[in-house]
């Protein structure tokens, strides 16, 4: 197997946390005291986190929590999902686990995301989905609102459809992937 070259950045364009995490300054995190970065995550250039969407009255703050090794592709939008429920409109918080890759272009609203999860690009989730642990979703997919993405299966498609069951290991690999590309992302000094 051959190594993979580094990523570069530009390193003034990143800010990189104590835990590990490189947030582009390009990238737009909004309410950031009501998002959790778990550590090792990679918010690229053009992203947004909308952490400031509330539900209503005070003190609810809608809480979009993101697992350790997590890498959001540029120009994706993650945003809580939301209905009105008894006259009420609510935001709800959002689960990301570890090891999960949204690629570029992406819209995220899902209720869930388990770990170990590879959504290549320009996917769009609709609200509430729950996406189990070691799923892939393959490009330009939308998943339709409250839809469930089993473990171990490959969704595909227009509204999404299952395609094929993935092999047990894909835990491993896509833990190896993740880590590896962090490893391999960079700073070119400017």
């Amino acid at each position: 197997m051959s190594l993979q070259p580094p990523v570069y950045y530009i390193k003034s364009e990143y800010i990189e946390t104590d835990t590990g995490n490189k947030v582009s300054r390009r990238a737009t995190i909004a309410g950031p005291q009501n998002i959790i970065l778990g550590g090792k995550t990679i918010i690229s250039s053009g992203a947004i986190i909308r952490g400031d969407l509330r539900r209503t009255g005070p003190g609810h703050a809608v809480v979009i929590s993101l697992g350790r090794y997590c890498l959001i592709g540029e120009n994706c939008v993650v945003r809580p999902p939301y209905k009105t429920y008894r006259g009420t409109f609510n935001y709800y918080p959002m689960k990301v686990g570890d090891h999960v890759h949204i690629g570029a272009g992406s819209i995220v609203e899902a209720a869930t995301i388990g770990s170990h999860r590879e959504l290549i690009g320009d996917i769009y989730q609709s609200k509430f989905t729950i996406i189990k642990d070691c799923a892939k979703i393959a490009d330009n997919t939308v998943l339709m609102p409250n839809s469930v993405v089993p473990a171990l299966a490959h969704f595909a498609g227009a509204p999404g459809q299952f395609v094929e069951d993935l092999p047990e290991s894909t835990q491993e690999m896509v833990e190896a992937e993740t880590k590896s590309f962090y490893n391999r992302f960079q700073p070119l000094e400017s």
